[in-house]
């Protein structure tokens, strides 16, 4: 009971000053918002970042041509470099962990279709393609590439959504044939995808990848039929770029063979590679190892910046139940006189700290759970009235959908009635320590 009257007279005393009360909980307030919106916001482009790596799977080392300096390139006809097809042979040939080798190579080229025309991307790849891409058939779109396809170097190949939709707005794709008119040749189209989000770009040599504008053909037949001599014209001057293979995706059995198989890989291919740097080894296991570290480092500052923003609120507690006990002096002595004991001030005013903590900590809380809904709007504007700006930001921001950490929320309640709590004991025990006779001489 005497607790119960404690939190009354010290909920009515705070409700005297409304205006007052309300500017000492912002500080608390904002410190558990701050608490709960960044860690979201960590937690959403993490787990973004989390996802695309997850994508390419736990069991993949994933080798990629990577284009050299301008420099190493001085002097050269013809710009060589990347991958070559004899790369992939002496890895399957010496190295037993590997499961699955997927060669890849990706040409930029234009597409049409009787009179509607498309720049997109020619994939030349094998059929396991689409499992480690996360690639998938609409309902009733045909099939993926197959053996067969690449054994015969037959000329079929497997649109994206975003093609079928711009080739083919009023029909249905399969069967049709796509034209391609630098290497003059008409594809058969076999299969339709469903839509596939971007990725975005993870580190090492991984940029980010826009599957919407893509046609995939079997390896060989790009091979065959485009070979590996790229010629475009840029400023004017044309330019020979000669690649043999874009990338190699490879799996092995079991996760913990994916470090050693990585470093067995490097150690093969540096003699043919390290005069130029023209290749990369990126092990997604490793990468995922990286983002969650940083996520955690991410977590951490936030956390960091809230709980100096509960700090600055605590202060104002301080300043607020100072200028209280000043006001409330002769309160005081009056109390003393009729018998209250010290203990009973500090209760009093550790009651009215306590509620200005609880209080604004629980408005920061309810605030925090609109967090989401503001960083979409916010992207939303930024998106609409600065686009240029929108496209500079990570990927992993400007897709990332903020996830409410639940975790956070309890501590950054106990942290903010903890600073409430410290911040309002000294005035507390000031107010005890009055003597009760000057305090009711006081005016």
């Amino acid at each position: 009971m005497l607790w119960l009257r404690t939190w009354q007279l010290g909920i009515k005393s705070l409700s005297l000053h409304p205006l007052r009360t309300g500017l000492t909980m912002l500080g608390i307030l904002i410190g558990v918002w701050a608490v709960i919106v960044l860690t979201a916001i960590s937690q959403g482009a993490s787990d973004q970042v989390q996802k695309q790596i997850e994508s390419l799977g736990a069991n993949t080392i994933i080798v990629r041509s990577v284009k050299p300096p301008d420099e190493k390139m001085a002097g050269m006809s013809a710009s060589k470099y990347g991958l070559l097809r004899s790369d992939l042979e002496l890895i399957l040939g010496t190295v037993p962990t590997i499961q699955a080798a997927i060669p890849i190579r990706e040409i930029r080229r234009q597409f049409s279709y009787q009179d509607r025309i498309l720049d997109g991307r020619l994939v030349g790849c094998t059929p396991l393609y689409d499992d480690v891409n996360n690639l998938v058939i609409r309902k009733g779109g045909g099939r993926f590439l197959s053996d067969a396809d690449g054994i015969h170097s037959a000329t079929v190949c497997v649109i994206s959504a975003g093609v079928a939709d711009r080739l083919f707005p009023y029909e249905e794709p399969l069967g049709k044939r796509v034209y391609v008119p630098e290497s003059e040749d008409f594809f058969k189209i076999v299969g339709v995808l469903k839509a596939r989000n971007p990725s975005a770009a993870i580190g090492g040599s991984l940029d980010s990848q826009d599957f919407s504008s893509d046609i995939y053909i079997p390896i060989q037949t790009l091979r065959k039929r485009v070979g590996d001599t790229i010629m475009t014209r840029r400023s004017g001057q044309f330019q020979v770029e000669i690649m043999e293979l874009n990338q190699i995706t490879l799996q092995v059995e079991r996760v913990d063979q994916v470090r050693s198989t990585a470093a067995m890989i490097e150690y093969m291919l540096e003699p043919k590679h390290a005069a130029v740097n023209d290749i990369a080894v990126v092990v997604p296991l490793e990468l995922l190892e990286q983002a969650r570290n940083l996520r955690m480092m991410f977590l951490g500052i936030g956390i960091l910046i809230a709980c100096i923003s509960l700090i600055v609120g605590g202060i104002g507690i301080m300043n607020i139940m100072l200028a209280s006990v000043t006001e409330r002096t002769r309160e005081i002595g009056i109390r003393r006189a009729l018998g209250a004991k010290r203990g009973d001030i500090v209760r009093q005013f550790l009651a009215e700290t306590l509620v200005l903590s609880f209080a604004g900590a629980t408005l920061g809380i309810l605030l925090g759970f609109l967090g989401p809904a503001m960083f979409s709007g916010l992207m939303w504007i930024v998106k609409t009235g600065f686009p240029d700006k929108f496209a500079a930001l990570p990927d992993a921001i400007r897709e990332a959908e903020p996830t409410i950490v639940y975790g956070t929320i309890p501590l950054a309640v106990v942290i903010a009635v903890a600073v409430g709590l410290i911040s309002g004991l000294y005035p507390a025990i000031r107010a005890a320590r009055m003597n009760p006779i000057e305090a009711l001489r006081h005016e």
